[in-house]
């Protein structure tokens, strides 16, 4: 079979989140199958993903975690490519936006673009959402000081910086996304970015001051490069652009960009405008997703409701959860995931639809014809409405793919397996079987039966990685179901005849919905149990600490001045408390316990070398002492007698 042509597929690279969770294996599977799709069909393909390691987020985290950025994203990046591997995710290059070949890129990207004139210097003041990377004007965040795409709290930034002219190619991006209504999909996302540019478009910050952890700007090395120009250039540089001219020809313009919705803005706004910069095509096509949420909402590890991606491959096995990904929910929307759905896929589609045509033909081959593939005979009506209906699903799945309609083309593939356990129930093979006059009709029937199974086998391979070959070695065609390719799953008649079919252990075994969570449950109650062990052992161990580390905490006495209340916030209260020789301002976890107007005169303890941190907008420098019991209620710990303000705690 010869090569047709390239195709290059991206998913986001990944900001590095030290919890994974199923939604992070949402676009992947979906990158890969897709693929694996093309790759069937004889395409050149080129998978791409990665990890986007640099900005203030990372440098925040890997501070909070008392590690250097790179040796937290290292370890974190390591987790990404297990689950891949577990998952079977075949990229052909993961990214990762530290490598020097891809920084010096960069590096060479803001020059061309700054030699352009679109790049240009002033100062910055406004609105930054730090978890998102992403600048907000006064008007986009409408009187709200939350970020629109994530929700958290958006903080106050004014700092010296470089700007990328978004504002001189607004009219031309406009055209451009009118003019291809497939560059930007599913329809409502493209209509959401047309209604975002005709708002106007203003210039972007692209480098920053407060922070180092970024790609130095090469015309100016006070300055890092904004997280987003750094992220989004990993489409061409991981292809080669401006080192291997061949290469990056043959891939770009890639064909899809797979990402999450939250992040649609900056591929359809911010990169094709650095492309038209850079005077390169854009992408054919930019797909905006939805979420895969839970009863909760989005998964968060604040929230608890994570779904842990390795777990579930332990339960139920690597096929049945990239079954449920893509079959569940139409890819385009947001969806709602949950393991009870998970399991009636497992139990209706797998096991009962799939599972049992396979079981019930490799059952009466070995008892009708002592396992041999039998030959097949002359063809009658109910045969050739068989045949038809298979290579109706092949050209019904390819329409489906090239929309990435994945739960349609499954459904697809599964109406062929239905059809072909109508097809048993019409041919009746076990009355064939009494008569020794219709031995041949029955040997067709059987191989019609088995041809079926090897073309449902070859058309999953995109979609299930253990699945076909498990399929293949049952009916004694591993390799060439290894080997097939779109050609062979078009042609009826290919499965050789005297072979031997083996039955094996059930492919999908079913499973009792009300004991599997009788075992999560006592799953949850040991892990309840090492915790409380592990917590117990922390105590009278490794817990304790010597005077010198007690020493390190600066411990005073405060008077509180003023207490108020923090806007938005239920549970928040600001204090301004007088330490002797100062005045601070505190962020206080009490308003749930305390009115404001009682605790003015109070006098405090309080951690006075604590690190500063901005808590809900509010600068806090240091922190009271507190105490609270089972029952959630909470008590100050103020001072007995009259003592100086600013006395330390020995």
């Amino acid at each position: 079979m010869t090569t047709k042509n390239t195709f290059y597929v991206t998913t986001p690279i990944y900001y590095p989140s030290d919890k994974l969770h199923i939604g992070h294996a949402y676009t992947s599977v979906a990158a890969d199958t897709i693929a694996k799709f093309k790759e069937l069909q004889g395409y050149d393909t080129m998978f791409l993903t990665g990890s986007d390691e640099h900005g203030q987020k990372i440098e925040r985290k890997a501070a909070e975690a008392g590690k250097k950025p790179k040796v937290y994203v290292d370890e974190i990046v390591a987790t990404f490519k297990a689950l891949w591997e577990r998952l079977e995710v075949d990229y052909d290059y993961f990214i990762r936006t530290t490598e020097d070949r891809h920084e010096e890129v960069v590096q060479e990207i803001f020059r061309k673009i700054y030699n352009k004139g679109d790049i240009y210097k002033g100062k910055y003041e406004g609105w930054y959402c730090t978890p998102c990377e992403a600048f907000w004007t006064e008007r986009q965040l409408e009187g709200e000081k939350l970020c629109p795409d994530c929700g958290r709290e958006v903080e106050w930034v004014e700092e010296e910086s470089y700007f990328f002219k978004l504002s001189k190619y607004a009219d031309r991006l406009l055209k451009h996304i009118k003019d291809n209504p497939d560059f930007i999909q599913p329809e409502s996302r493209r209509n959401e970015m047309i209604s975002f540019i005709e708002q106007g478009l203003d210039d972007l910050s692209v480098s920053r001051t407060t922070f180092d952890w970024g790609i130095p700007v090469p015309i100016d090395d006070k300055h890092v490069i904004y997280v987003w120009l750094d992220a989004l250039s990993n489409y061409i540089t991981a292809i080669g652009y401006l080192n291997d001219d061949e290469n990056f020809n043959k891939y770009w313009p890639a064909d899809i960009h797979l990402v999450g919705k939250d992040i649609l803005r900056f591929h359809t706004i911010i990169w094709p405008i650095i492309l038209m910069s850079l005077d390169l095509p854009l992408p054919k096509q930019v797909f905006g997703h939805g979420w895969l949420l839970t009863k909760t909402g989005k998964m968060s590890k604040s929230k608890g409701n994570v779904v842990d991606p390795n777990i579930l491959i332990d339960d139920f096995g690597v096929d049945p959860i990239r079954y449920y990904l893509l079959r569940e929910v139409a890819f385009g929307t947001d969806g709602t995931y949950s393991t009870e759905a998970l399991i009636q896929r497992i139990n209706s589609d797998l096991a009962n639809d799939l599972g049992n045509l396979l079981n019930r033909t490799i059952s009466m081959v070995e008892q009708y014809f002592n396992g041999v593939i039998p030959k097949s005979g002359l063809a009658e009506d109910v045969d050739e409405e068989l045949k038809r209906f298979a290579a109706k699903t092949l050209e019904l799945v390819d329409n489906s793919m090239s929309e990435l309609k994945y739960a349609v083309a499954l459904e697809e593939i599964w109406n062929l397996i239905r059809r072909t356990n109508k097809y048993i129930d019409q041919t009746t093979p076990w009355v064939l079987a009494r008569d020794d006059n219709k031995k041949d009709r029955l040997g067709t029937v059987l191989y019609n039966l088995l041809e079926s199974l090897r073309i449902t086998a070859g058309l999953l391979k995109p979609f299930l990685v253990e699945t076909p070959y498990k399929i293949g070695e049952q009916i004694g065609i591993r390799d060439m179901i290894e080997e097939t390719n779109w050609d062979d799953l078009a042609t009826w008649g290919l499965l050789p005849t005297g072979g031997i079919v083996s039955k094996a252990e059930p492919i999908f075994p079913r499973i009792d919905m009300e004991e599997y969570f009788a075992m999560v449950e006592e799953r949850k109650k040991e892990q309840t149990v090492k915790e409380e062990k592990e917590g117990n052992d922390k105590q009278t161990g490794s817990g304790l600490i010597n005077f010198d580390d007690f020493s390190k905490v600066d411990l005073r006495v405060a008077e509180i001045l003023t207490a108020e209340n923090i806007e938005k916030s239920n549970k928040l209260l600001k204090l301004q408390v007088d330490l002797g020789d100062e005045q601070r301002q505190l962020v206080a976890g009490i308003a749930k316990h305390y009115q404001p107007a009682d605790l003015v005169g109070k006098k405090i303890l309080m951690v006075a070398n604590l690190e500063p941190a901005t808590i809900f907008g509010v600068k806090s420098k240091g922190m009271i002492l507190a105490a609270s019991n089972d029952d959630g209620d909470l008590t100050i710990t103020t001072v007995d007698k009259e003592i100086s303000n600013g006395s330390r705690v020995k």
